[in-house]
C-alpha cells in the first residue's frame, strides 16, 4: 500500500509564516494541471506493485483548483496505477475558496475528506499572519461543509504573539462546537526567509513565547482528549475512525509517490525531491525529464528518521524493531540514551516500546535529537 501526494503550488497571498512552495500568479495554472498528469504517467512504473490508498492534493491551496480539474487529476491516477476499493481522497482548503456552490459540487466528487485551513476563529490572528479569509468565513464554510461532508480536519495554530490562553480555548471551543472528528494543531515556528522572520528581526513583531506555547499545548491535548480526541501524533488529534491515512502512512514509513515541484517521494530506501520552480519544473516534465533530486537512506538515517516519527505517535519506538532492522548496537544507543529520559518521566518503556509521556510530549523533538544515532 502507498499514497500519492499531489502539490497543488499556487496561492492567493502569501501567509507571513508559510515556507512552502507556491506562487501567487495562476497564469499557469492549465499548464500545471497537465504537466501534474504528465509526471503522474512518467511514474507508474514506481508504484508497479503498489496499490494507492490515499491521494493528498496539498499545496499552496489546492482549492484554487475547480472541481473538474481535481476530477481530472484524480482520472489520471486512477487511469494509470491500482486505487483500493474506498481511498481517502483528501484536499487541503482555505475558507475563502469553500463557497456553498463549491462545497456542494465537491461532495458529489471523488474527493470524501475536506482539510481546513482555520488557523484561528479570530480576525486578529487572522490579519497577524495574513490570511486569506477572516473569521466569518471560517465559520460559514463550516456550517455548510459538516451539512455535506462526514470526514473533515481542520489546522488551528497556537503560540501566536498575542493570543493568550483565554483566546485560545476560545478557538478549541469553536472547534468542537461543529464537531468536527479530526483537528491538527501546531506550535507557530519561525521560518527562515519567511516573513515572519523579517519582522522579529527588524522589531516589527514579537517572537513566539516558547512557554507560551507549551502552556497552550497543554491546554490543547486537555481539552480535546476530554472531548473524546485520540491524540495520536504530536500535531494531531482524531476521534477513533478518523484518523488521518495519508499522515498515518508517512509516520509508519510506506512509501509515497510526491507530485508537482517541490512534492517529495518515498520508497522505504531513498528520499527524492522534485524542483522547487514552477516554470522548470513545466519544461522538464514537457521534455519528458523528471526534474528530481535522490539521496539514499543509510542505515543510520533509516533508524533516525523511525525514531523521530515513532516518537511523535501513539504507537512509540518499537525497541524489538530496532534491534531486528537495525541491530544489537542501536539497541543499546537507544536503551542508553533514553535512559535519563525515562528517569525524569518524559518518556515510558512499557512492554518493550518507547513512548512520550505527557510530561515529555511537547518536547518529542528535542527528545528525539537526543536518540539521534550519530556516527
Amino acid at each position: 500500500m502507498g499514497g500519492i501526494y499531489i502539490h497543488i503550488p499556487f496561492c492567493k497571498q502569501a501567509c507571513h509564516y508559510c515556507d512552502f512552495h507556491f506562487s501567487t500568479s495562476t497564469a499557469k495554472k492549465d499548464e500545471m494541471i497537465r504537466a501534474l498528469q504528465k509526471e503522474l504517467q512518467l511514474r507508474k512504473e514506481e508504484f508497479r506493485d503498489e496499490a494507492v490508498e490515499t491521494i493528498y492534493f496539498g499545496g499552496g491551496t489546492p482549492s484554487l483548483l475547480a472541481v473538474e480539474e481535481l476530477a481530472e487529476l484524480i482520472n489520471t491516477v486512477y487511469a494509470h496505477y491500482k486505487v483500493v476499493e474506498n481511498p481517502e481522497i483528501t484536499l487541503e482548503a482555505n475558507p475563502d475558496d469553500l463557497s456553498g456552490k463549491k462545497i456542494e459540487a465537491l461532495a458529489v466528487s471523488p474527493v470524501n475528506r475536506l482539510s481546513i485551513g482555520i488557523q484561528s476563529f479570530f480576525n486578529t490572528d487572522l490579519k497577524w499572519m495574513n490570511r486569506a479569509h477572516n473569521a466569518e468565513e471560517a465559520r460559514e464554510c463550516l456550517s455548510v461543509a459538516t451539512r455535506y461532508f462526514d470526514n473533515i480536519t481542520i489546522d488551528l495554530i497556537y503560540g501566536i504573539p498575542g493570543m493568550d490562553n483565554i483566546r485560545w480555548r476560545e478557538n478549541l471551543k469553536m472547534a468542537l462546537h461543529y464537531n468536527i472528528p479530526h483537528i491538527s494543531a501546531y506550535a507557530l515556528t519561525v521560518e527562515p526567509k519567511t516573513a515572519l522572520e523579517k519582522f522579529i528581526r527588524t522589531g516589527k513583531t514579537s517572537a513566539p513565547d516558547e512557554g507560551q506555547a507549551g502552556e497552550q499545548f497543554a491546554i490543547l491535548a486537555e481539552t480535546l482528549q476530554s472531548g473524546g480526541f485520540v491524540h495520536y501524533e504530536l500535531s494531531n488529534f482524531g476521534k477513533e475512525g478518523y484518523f488521518s491515512r495519508n499522515n498515518t502512512a508517512y509516520w509508519l514509513g510506506k512509501k509515497y509517490l510526491g507530485i508537482g515541484p517541490s512534492a517529495h517521494s518515498y520508497d522505504g530506501r531513498a528520499r527524492s525531491w522534485n524542483i522547487a520552480n514552477n516554470a522548470k519544473y513545466i519544461r522538464a516534465i514537457g521534455k519528458k525529464v523528471l526534474p528530481c533530486e535522490t539521496e539514499i537512506l543509510t542505515g543510520i538515517d533509516r533508524y533516525n528518521e523511525y525514531v523521530m516519527t515513532g516518537l511523535r505517535t501513539i504507537w512509540g519506538v518499537s525497541v524489538h524493531r530496532v534491534e531486528k532492522d537495525f541491530g544489537t548496537v542501536y539497541r543499546d544507543y537507544l536503551l542508553k540514551q533514553a535512559g535519563k529520559h525515562i528517569k525524569n518521566g518524559a518518556l515510558s518503556l512499557y512492554d518493550d516500546v518507547l513512548q512520550a509521556t505527557p510530561k515529555g510530549k511537547f518536547l518529542t523533538d528535542g527528545i528525539a535529537a537526543d536518540l539521534f544515532f550519530v556516527n
